[in-house]
């Protein structure tokens, strides 16, 4: 049977193939795979489907894409680390520009306004979280935080580490996986009422052996840590590093951790005009002083303005490049390659979009929005509104356990009426039992919050 030559994939021209086979001193293709264990190799014809003409192709794409439900055929209340926000229609016309969307990073000699925008959403977001010297976006909130706790073990020279309770569980994992071996993380307890960090656990697990705490406000469950100064305090008497979290979309009303003695600040883009792509658009960032203590321990680029030769002209580019993996390949302290410097572009839109006035107005609606909502569940018999009682941001815990009914079940129930309901937490804090995170934002209309009060009020009274 005659192979056909794909048009699409290099190297098929047998002739082709043949030099390289011999330039590598093999017979063929098949002893490039002989290392690979009998038991593992495959001895049957994949079931590959017929090739599709472009048009077939995006028929059939489209047809399986027509099977999700997205956020704009139901109503949502299911946020846990990716939330639905606002996305103004800006964002998206400058962010798909090609400039800007073809952009790697940018380079001098073929830059067109990369540097300066790049340049511009730091200054935006280091005034936001009232810090000096930001990063160009890592992937997500998760590399951000390890990389931040990373820094600090650098900064020092410890190997032990604390981390609330209350952070995300997936990215505890993504830590814990970009810290070992070298580092050893301690989990700190807390309070099932409140939220809030046990201090006495903390003191007790505290040395001058910890190089870093780390937690994030508003937390995962939604809950604002309100002892951040208390925090820092204990910190500051061991020389430990303070690393915070934190939800950007938040600081409009709420103080950054700046205020409450934070030395390293990390979150997620995400909120900051970003769609929600069935959990992408994530974007992480990372805040410090302006302290050559700090900037030498960023891994990723970091962005200034100079004066150029020409006077009253003025150039952006890389600040302190040569303490890069780009500058120092494999001696580099952390390997930095592909980020997403798109999604920092896109929040730099957002936030000179809203400025302080709109970040305030913006941070009150997400407010009294979610506080109507725990409001109306409180008056259905069997759900309390929020299990925590600590004041909260845009996430709460809502208590089913009295209903008699799994969360999974009530999730069902709201599907059916096409609501998503909240995250089940049973699995991530099985020590709250029935209970879900929900998410209320911007975007919820009263009509949206009354309908799933009417859903769940007829969900647990049947």
């Amino acid at each position: 049977m005659t192979k056909k030559v794909h048009p699409y994939i290099p190297n098929m021209v047998p002739k082709v193939k043949e030099e390289m086979l011999k330039v590598i001193g093999v017979e063929n293709s098949m002893e490039l795979y002989s290392c690979i264990p009998e038991e593992l190799q495959l001895k049957e014809e994949m079931n590959i489907p017929k090739a599709l003409t472009e048009y077939e192709l995006r028929r059939h794409i489209e047809g399986l894409l027509k099977k999700n439900i997205s956020t704009n055929d139901y109503i949502n209340f299911l946020g846990a680390g990716c939330w639905q926000h606002f996305v103004p229609a800006v964002c998206d016309e400058i962010n798909q520009r090609s400039e800007f969307l073809t952009a790697y990073a940018g380079e001098p000699y073929e830059d067109h306004g990369r540097f300066q925008s790049l340049f511009e959403y730091q200054s935006l977001l280091a005034e936001l979280v009232d810090m000096d010297v930001v990063n160009v976006p890592t992937f997500d909130w998760g590399q951000a935080a390890a990389t931040s706790i990373r820094m600090a073990a650098r900064i020092n020279e410890r190997k032990k580490v604390l981390i609330a309770a209350t952070v995300a569980p997936e990215r505890t994992k993504i830590i814990a996986n970009y810290g070992s071996p070298e580092l050893e993380f301690t989990n700190i307890a807390f309070d099932l009422d409140t939220g809030l960090m046990d201090l006495d656990d903390l003191k007790s697990k505290i040395s001058d052996e910890v190089a870093a705490i780390y937690f994030e406000n508003p937390s995962y469950l939604g809950f604002i840590e309100s002892q951040g100064n208390e925090i820092s305090a204990i910190a500051k008497e061991h020389d430990v590093l303070l690393v915070v979290g934190v939800d950007p979309i938040s600081l409009g009303v709420l103080a950054p951790p700046s205020h409450y003695g934070a030395d390293i600040v990390c979150g997620d883009l995400q909120p900051l005009g970003m769609h929600m792509n069935y959990s992408g658009g994530q974007a992480g960032f990372i805040a410090t002083r302006d302290e050559e203590t700090f900037i030498n321990e960023f891994p990723s680029r970091l962005f200034g303005i100079v004066p150029t030769i020409k006077e009253g002209e003025y150039g952006f580019g890389d600040v302190a490049y040569e303490r890069t993996s780009f500058a120092q390949r494999e001696k580099g302290k952390e390997s930095v390659g592909t980020q997403t410097a798109l999604w920092g572009i896109t929040a730099g839109v957002y936030l000179s979009l809203l400025g302080p006035e709109g970040m305030y107005e913006l941070g009150q609606t997400i407010m009294q929005n979610s506080q109507y909502t725990v409001k109306k569940l409180n008056k259905i018999a069997g759900i309390q509104g929020s299990r925590i009682v600590s004041p909260f941001f845009k996430e709460f815990i809502v208590d089913f356990n009295e209903t008699g009914i799994s969360v999974q079940t009530i999730n069902e129930l709201l599907l059916e009426k096409k609501i998503f309901g909240g995250k089940d937490l049973s699995k991530e804090f099985p020590e709250y039992g029935q209970c879900a995170l929900f998410c209320v934002t911007e975007v919820h209309t009263k009509e949206d919050m009354d309908c799933l009060i009417e859903a769940l009020e007829e969900i647990v009274t049947k």
